[in-house]
């Protein structure tokens, strides 16, 4: 949360009731921006076990799966940037109405 906060997307309150809020405007906030506020960790989990293989098999997969990471992750970062925070609560918010609604259905049978 530290980043989010260094970035001013976030505050905490102290006390009771205290505790995180949004503070950024929604609609300019992405997920890339996210993603860098976090300090870009790294997308995928899988990847090189080491930096220097002996083996030349070893060598030849990574040099073949570097270029697909970073495509991929490239275009990873491009969806990421075209995803606000407001959209992701227009999104939640629609699909907790939605829920709610089933539930009501549940509970009138």
């Amino acid at each position: 949360m530290a980043g989010l906060r260094e970035a001013g997307f976030v505050r905490s309150d102290n006390g009771h009731g205290g505790g995180w809020s949004i503070t950024c405007d929604l609609n300019a906030v992405t997920l890339r921006d996210i993603h860098q506020a976090l300090g870009e960790p790294t997308i995928f989990a899988i990847g090189h076990r080491s930096g220097s293989p002996e083996c030349l098999v070893e060598q030849s997969v990574n040099a073949a799966l570097d270029g697909a990471f970073d495509a991929a992750e490239k275009l990873l970062m491009q969806s990421f940037a075209g995803v606000t925070l407001a959209a992701l609560a227009e999104d939640f918010s629609r699909r907790l109405a939605a829920h709610r609604d089933k539930e009501t259905c549940r509970n009138a049978v």
